[in-house]
């Protein structure tokens, strides 16, 4: 067992997010060089190149559009929470942390344990459904007294 893990703290909503080591207590958080993350915020009209469809109505000559199926925004941030699972994944394989705690919204924190792997399951030490992403880093460790134990 190492004498000091290695804690790293992922704050993220559905679009972007940033990881931050922990050092221990009284000393600051800093960010991980390189984890910070956005996701793509195109417009819907963008994203969908398609007018709804049209159908007919089964009595009289009324039509309708069809509406999709889908969100394309929601599949945004799905996909971004699975993009943020395979960095962790591959992060903590290569020893990079020992310890996780997740900050993200309640939507974000959600999309993200569907996809955890047993490995990152097993290292997270705490979870926090709060939005923090715009929070200054100096100030992210006053929100997470209980999961930090300070």
């Amino acid at each position: 067992m190492k004498l000091h893990p290695k804690t790293w703290i992922l704050i993220a909503d559905g679009a972007r997010a940033r990881i931050l080591q922990y050092h221990g207590p009284g000393q600051h958080l800093t960010e991980v060089a390189g984890h910070t993350y956005d996701a793509d915020h195109s417009a819907t009209h963008d994203l969908v190149t398609d007018n709804a469809g049209r159908s007919y109505s089964s009595v009289g000559p009324g039509r309708s559009a069809i509406e999709p199926h889908t969100d394309p925004h929601r599949d945004l941030k799905t996909q971004f929470a699975h993009r943020l699972n395979d960095v962790l994944q591959r992060e903590l394989a290569a020893g990079a942390f020992d310890k996780l705690i997740v900050v993200a919204t309640p939507v974000t924190l959600g999309d993200l344990r569907q996809n955890y792997s047993a490995h990152v399951k097993g290292a997270i030490t705490g979870e926090v459904a709060k939005d923090l992403t715009k929070t200054p880093d100096a100030e992210i460790a006053s929100h997470l007294g209980d999961v930090l134990n300070i």
